[in-house]
């Protein structure tokens, strides 16, 4: 419990500025239930980590003005077709992190790249697209059916029947951060300085419309912008869980990249005067616990707050983004994917269905 000191300090205390919700000051810490107190206390752990990346003189930044929406390039993407790595690329060492096999490559103008196959590299080529539509920073992500490998060595530890003979490499992503961002750390969804903002809400839609359930700190990316000194861009860079189930199953395949899954799951689950609640992120069946590491299972029952009471505000203005996308642009996502046109037309029908919900609030 909060003394009555406190109490009237943290009262006090307000958000840090820059939208609607942003503003409001935090009313009281003494009266209220445990969850509540929670709540507040998280929120003001959020300014207090505005309030010292501020001290240093760091300007932290989650979204920017995307521009003409229509008139952005999603078969391309963040990178451009002029970022595109210059073939052939060579095989520098193999990466051990993560759940996906991953190696790194350099290309023909010594450019650094971190290639990816398994399941990941077609959701992750897509969903990183719609982010970067819409305002957020993502990574240049570019989809190849087919690689030549040089100096590919014969065995993997990882990802062996992904390679054929000769150095080829089959459905493989090749990805770079943008070339003024440089990573100095990570983030946290619940602290951060960014926390109960419209931009940040909109991100909570975003992940739930890409169905990334994947939500680990260390997917969450913060990068020193070169080109702009003191300014910290935040970023989620991995996001290769999505396109497929709002939850993780019991098997990979089943997670990720799920065409069916995704094809029929609803966006919203409950609709309030004020807020909404999302059909994400979801939990696994009691029934298939026993497949899962219980550390995992608890932190995703943990982040489940990411999908649930969000102001109907924010997530309009988010669905009023992604209304500016049009039919084409969704396509030449999928199509950067390397997806088949039955595939295309179902994905773009099932994005556009969720893009539809958020715009009928």
């Amino acid at each position: 419990m909060l003394g009555r000191r406190e109490s009237s300090q943290l009262s006090k205390v307000c958000h840090s500025p820059g939208s609607r919700s942003s503003q409001q000051c935090a009313r009281t810490f003494s009266v209220e239930g445990p969850a509540v107190r929670a709540a507040q206390l998280a929120a003001v752990g959020a300014f207090l980590l505005f309030a010292a990346v501020l001290s240093v003189g760091q300007k932290p930044v989650l979204w920017t003005d995307p521009g003409d929406i229509r008139s952005k390039n999603l078969f391309w993407g963040a990178g451009g077709e002029e970022h595109q790595p210059k073939l052939p690329v060579e095989f520098e060492k193999e990466d051990l992190h993560g759940t996906s096999p991953k190696f790194d490559v350099h290309d023909a103008s010594a450019k650094k790249w971190g290639a990816k196959t398994g399941l990941e590299p077609r959701p992750e080529t897509v969903a990183s697209r719609l982010l970067w539509a819409v305002g957020y920073v993502a990574n240049e992500d570019y989809f190849y059916p087919q690689l030549q490998v040089q100096n590919m060595p014969p065995t993997l530890r990882r990802g062996q029947q992904y390679l054929r003979p000769g150095g080829e490499v089959v459905n493989v992503r090749l990805q770079r951060h943008p070339e003024h961002l440089k990573r100095v750390g990570k983030w946290n969804w619940r602290h951060n300085p960014f926390y109960g903002t419209r931009e940040f809400n909109g991100l909570r839609v975003m992940m739930s419309l890409i169905a990334n359930w994947d939500l680990k700190d260390d997917n969450n990316a913060i990068f020193e912008n070169e080109k702009e000194p003191g300014t910290q861009v935040y970023s989620v860079s991995d996001v290769g869980t999505s396109m497929g189930t709002p939850g993780k199953s019991y098997n990979d395949r089943v997670s990720k990249g799920n065409l069916a899954v995704y094809n029929h799951t609803k966006l919203i689950a409950h609709i309030h005067k004020d807020y909404i609640d999302l059909n994400f992120p979801k939990c696994p069946p009691f029934t298939e616990l026993f497949e899962f590491e219980w550390g995992f299972y608890f932190h995703q029952v943990h982040m489940r707050w990411i999908g649930k009471h969000i102001p109907r505000d924010d997530a309009k203005w988010i669905g009023s983004l992604l209304a500016q996308l049009t039919r084409d642009q969704i396509r030449d996502a999928l199509r950067a994917a390397g997806y088949s046109d039955l595939e295309i037309t179902a994905y773009t029908d099932a994005v556009l269905s969720r893009i539809h919900e958020l715009n009928s609030l």
